[in-house]
């Protein structure tokens, strides 16, 4: 009995995610919609001027349904959902803003059994992502309002919220945060790497690995795990100046890119949607969970919720092969909901 209660302490607050909490407004668009926003079927991007509207007008025109979302904070939500018991295992840290969108995200996160200690303020309301749907494709459209409010030194720095940090053995980022605030990320990454903890990055979108590779390039020395999917790889690639378009030679390069944690050799994971996933353990490929086409109602959250499911076992020091299943099931599991929502209980062996 004390032996079970001292492991479920060590596991409490042991996933530690930081990124930026959004509002997600989903609905099935049509492509005049898409087009007169001039979005892509599939793609990632931030809100511009020419979007603002937007907002309002998927809700006057769609049937919109609205879901806790930003990239690391699903990803969190679906590992607690995986490992059930205890409760806050993972912990998150964000911008809100103090409204009702805020009181939203923060009644979910309790839902979810995520221990989330947002940093509130009052000069942007919370930040909200357009998620436009078209068959079994998604676009979308993040507008930061709040979320790009993270201040290290008024809520990382801060004594109790640091020991937070401190307590945890693996910690995850998803690459959007790399355009809000890269200080909280490198004090994040280092703490890992003189640790010996585990440290994970998401390359998140193609205009992250474009416009912003400075940034993500003094992240990368002390990067433990790198995802990523098939067009984040080949931007990355591109920008690299890799020369080759073969994803397995990708991850291979993305491997051996120079590295602080000598302990540690850097593992890099890219999915590819209904092909397998690559990882970079000898390169193998591991073939996704058969789904049919009729039975996928969103695949919004399929990324967040295979790193959700493949950290649901990192954080318990199961093998990456095992890590890659609880990855493959979560994804399997979500795109058969809308947004990145799941079933009370998972099913996974």
């Amino acid at each position: 009995m004390l032996k079970i209660v001292c492991l479920v302490k060590e596991i409490q607050n042991a996933l530690f995610g930081m990124g930026n909490p959004l509002l997600d407004i989903c609905a099935v668009v049509d492509k005049d919609f898409l087009d007169k926003y001039g979005l892509k079927t599939n793609d990632q991007i931030l809100a511009e001027e020419k979007h603002k509207e937007m907002f309002e007008e998927i809700v006057k025109k769609f049937k919109v349904e609205y879901h806790a979302g930003g990239a690391t904070q699903n990803s969190v939500k679906v590992a607690q959902w995986m490992i059930q018991e205890p409760h806050k295992v993972a912990t998150f840290f964000g911008c809100i803003g103090k409204d009702k969108f805020g009181k939203i995200l923060k009644e979910k996160a309790e839902e979810a059994h995520v221990e989330a200690h947002y940093y509130e303020q009052t000069e942007e309301p919370t930040g909200t992502c357009a998620a436009c749907i078209t068959g079994d494709n998604r676009s979308l459209v993040a507008n930061l309002a709040a979320a790009n409010c993270y201040k290290k030194e008024k809520h990382l720095d801060l004594e109790e919220n640091w020991k937070l940090v401190e307590k945890a053995q693996v910690y995850y980022i998803a690459g959007f945060f790399l355009t809000v605030s890269l200080e909280s990320i490198l004090k994040v990454a280092k703490h890992a790497s003189e640790n010996n903890k585990i440290f994970c990055l998401n390359l998140s979108a193609p205009f992250i690995c474009e416009f912003f590779k400075e940034a993500l390039m003094k992240v990368m020395p002390y990067v433990d795990i790198l995802f990523g999917n098939e067009t984040e790889a080949a931007t990355f690639a591109q920008e690299r100046g890799f020369e080759t378009e073969d994803i397995e030679e990708i991850a291979k390069k993305a491997q051996s890119l120079p590295k602080e944690n000598k302990k540690r050799q850097r593992i890099v994971v890219f999915t590819q949607g209904k092909e397998g996933t690559v990882m970079t353990k000898g390169v193998e490929t591991f073939p996704v969970l058969k789904i049919d086409q009729s039975e996928i109602v969103d695949t919004t959250g399929a990324g967040d919720a295979f790193v959700g499911g493949f950290l649901s076992q990192l954080v318990q020091d199961k093998t990456f092969e095992q890590c890659i299943r609880a990855g493959h099931y979560a994804a399997n599991v979500i795109i058969r909901h809308a947004g990145c929502t799941f079933p009370e209980k998972p099913d996974f062996h």
